[in-house]
């Protein structure tokens, strides 16, 4: 392993030392850097401007020179300066934390949603639910996220905010909105024409009322989940995670998700003091303790099924604490509406100018900042994972070792989840590793469309600008981070399959 990183490291340096001296080059001969000091009216204070900005930038130098000069300060940390002899290191930190911001939550839910979503198509092949899968990916793949990002923009947000001045659903929408809930359970549940009508008049009743009692409440202006929601959305968390890691053939790892959940709904009634105004640190910290509670009560009370049971109270212990960190976000809604004059959901920036509050309110303004270009980004990363996990899902069912565990007698979760499943997850890993270290580059058009300066602006900026510095410092994120994860998924390889041999 050691010798096979020692190698994959040297070969991609010399890969990445020959990549940044065509970007240097190539920036370097994009136009003039001169450009904006050449309309200056008072030509003798014009020409001091150009000399000074030449001898920053070294322009009198043959273009190799001047990137062995940067390659040699890069070696000491030094990223340079820009053409306005600003230092590059002081506009990469906040750029980088910029786009961090913006394309991990949506590449992971992309991942998350497209990968489960994907596999369930699989398992349901021909059903209504796969073609309709199938019809909404290849929608959104096609759609351009330019578009999609204006749509957002005024339908998502603009048409929305209007709307929370009087929040009221309709009644043809409530019935559209529950006829739809329906057609997607029945898609979903699948079975005899008796089970799929059954699913169908649940779901839409169920949608219906549901909405129509949210509606009458007013509880879009000041939502919250409550004791009853924290508690049935726990249960329901330990019921799924038992399901999906370890099945009910033994009833010691769904009682130790269940004795987890409620452990959680105790903390929660007794959590104000705690979560009232914490930070990041505190709720990391939480998040650990309560994964560590989940472990060590599926060891005590999994009894020997222990191996089975840890797992499951532990993502139910993280799902529980989910549920109470949504629940407190909700119940500083109506303050922070107050606050941003009835208008949540932002179309432009990474923050509300000049806003202070505290946790919670602070978390629902880059909340309301980032939901817009996380969607529009979301929408298009959704049906490239979900196709892919499909493709790759129907591929692993069909081999041997597939139709062996299931002559074995073992369970179809068990087949799915154990052996089909992580070997399915080979092909996406390579998609995973480099879509981690694209976006870490930045969203170039989302990043324009909605005002944030991340990356992607960076990178623009100094094209434009004919400014070397700036776009190799981007070059260095971003190819750096492609070199890396994709370091990561061959070692994942060998993870998810023994027979492969990282050497």
């Amino acid at each position: 392993m050691a010798a096979f990183m020692v190698r994959r490291l040297v070969i991609s340096v010399f890969t990445l030392l020959a990549a940044s001296f065509i970007v240097f080059w190539g920036t370097s001969i994009a136009g003039d850097p001169m450009s904006d000091l050449r309309g200056i009216q008072d030509e003798g204070d014009a020409q001091q401007q150009i000399d000074a900005r030449s001898r920053r930038m070294r322009l009198g130098d043959p273009i190799f020179v001047r990137y062995l000069a940067w390659l040699g300060a890069l070696l000491t940390g030094d990223l340079g300066e820009n053409k306005f002899g600003q230092s590059v290191s002081g506009i990469l930190g906040p750029a980088v934390s910029a786009t961090m911001q913006l394309v991990v939550a949506a590449t992971v839910l992309a991942i998350v949603l497209g990968v489960t979503i994907g596999i369930v198509s699989a398992l349901r092949q021909y059903s209504g639910f796969d073609y309709s899968l199938t019809f909404a990916a290849f929608l959104f793949f096609s759609l351009p996220v330019f578009w999609v990002a204006v749509m957002l923009k005024q339908y998502a947000a603009i048409d929305f905010n209007n709307w929370l001045r009087d929040p009221e659903i309709a009644v043809p929408v409530i019935v559209v909105l529950g006829l739809v809930s329906g057609l997607a359970w029945m898609a979903i549940v699948g079975g005899d024409r008796q089970r799929r009508l059954t699913s169908f008049g649940v779901a839409a009743v169920v949608t219906a009322l549901g909405l129509w009692a949210l509606s009458a409440s007013g509880w879009f202006t000041d939502p919250g989940l409550g004791l009853i929601a924290v508690v049935i959305l726990s249960l329901g968390g330990a019921v799924g995670a038992t399901f999906l890691l370890a099945g009910f053939r033994y009833r010691q790892p769904l009682t130790a998700a269940l004795v987890t959940a409620g452990i959680g709904i105790v903390f929660y009634l007794f959590s104000e003091p705690v979560l009232e105004d914490p930070n990041w640190l505190m709720i990391l910290l939480l998040a650990v303790i309560a994964v560590g509670v989940g472990l060590v009560v599926g060891r005590y009370v999994g009894g020997i099924h222990r191996r089975q049971a840890m797992p499951a109270a532990a993502l139910s212990a993280f799902f529980t604490g989910g549920v109470i960190f949504i629940d407190y976000l909700l119940q500083a809604y109506s303050t922070y509406l107050s606050r941003v004059r009835g208008r949540p959901i932002s179309t432009i920036g990474a923050g509300t100018p000049n806003f202070q509050g505290d946790f919670w309110e602070s978390g629902l303004d880059s909340i309301g900042h980032l939901i817009l270009p996380t969607t529009a980004l979301l929408l298009i990363s959704f049906a490239v994972y979900t196709r892919y996990s499909r493709a790759s899902m129907l591929e692993v069912m069909n081999q041997d070792y597939v139709r062996t565990a299931r002559s074995k007698g073992l369970t179809e979760r068990t087949v799915v989840t154990k052996h089909a499943f992580r070997n399915a997850l080979i092909p996406i890993t390579t998609l995973m590793a480099f879509d981690f270290g694209a976006v870490i580059g930045g969203a170039v058009i989302t990043e324009r469309v909605f005002g944030w300066q991340g990356m992607g602006h960076m990178f623009i900026k100094g094209l434009q600008e004919v400014d070397p510095p700036p776009v190799m410092a981007f070059f260095l994120v971003a190819g750096g981070s492609i070199v890396v994860f994709n370091m990561l998924a061959d070692i994942a390889y060998a993870y998810l399959d023994p027979r492969i041999r990282v050497g």
